[in-house]
């Protein structure tokens, strides 16, 4: 089947100690969670080793939004926090055993071996050529300079049936404006943009 995989890793992690780690990939862990429920089609989660995670999505176009909904866990946990994540779109197979550790195909290898790659002031790529690693190193770069308040608001927006944002304010107990104010401090309404081109192409 056509999968979208992200295998990543945490930025910095050796300067964080065990219980901070184990925090951080509890959040992409459950954010993951949520990813699952974006669709019917299957998706598994799962730690490699020490601070790498891989994400496997049945529904390839979820890429780009998945890897910001990713990112903005983090962020709403700590604004120190980020990870590196490496996007590949092509044939895997996802095993009965539901582990992801377990699963095959050369979508796997490739987002593998891009996050190897990886390095310097950039978080994100994909192994594909053009706009799509365009899209998502323009991404990486506006996601970086995202707040804990603006990471709040997103995690509640980026999902595909995030509702309106008055409902959104009142779950995080401030005002429409302020959510407001946040999504486009963050560049929310160009990465929504981008995101709905993202998913259309596919």
């Amino acid at each position: 089947m056509i999968l979208t995989v992200l295998t990543g890793d945490i930025v910095d992690s050796t300067k964080l100690d065990s219980a901070a780690l184990d925090q951080a990939m509890l959040a992409l862990s459950d954010a993951a969670s949520e990813i699952s429920g974006w669709d019917s089609a299957p998706s598994l989660f799962g730690r490699s080793s020490g601070d790498g995670w891989q994400l496997a999505l049945g529904n390839p176009a979820r890429g780009l939004r998945a890897a910001l909904y990713l990112q903005a866990c983090l962020r709403r946990l700590d604004k120190s926090l980020a990870s590196r994540m490496s996007l590949a779109t092509g044939e895997g197979h996802l095993p009965e055993n539901q582990d992801v550790n377990s699963a095959h195909g050369a979508v796997f290898v490739s987002s593998g071996r891009l996050l190897d790659r990886i390095s310097g002031h950039i978080h994100m790529a994909h192994s594909g050529c053009g706009t799509k690693n365009a899209t998502l190193v323009l991404a990486d770069y506006i996601s970086q300079g995202w707040t804990q308040a603006q990471a709040r608001s997103l995690c509640e927006m980026l999902p595909p049936d995030a509702g309106p944002r008055e409902e959104a304010a009142k779950r995080l107990g401030v005002s429409r404006p302020a959510v407001n104010q946040a999504l486009w401090s963050a560049g929310f309404p160009a990465l929504d943009t981008a995101i709905k081109d993202w998913e259309h192409s596919e």
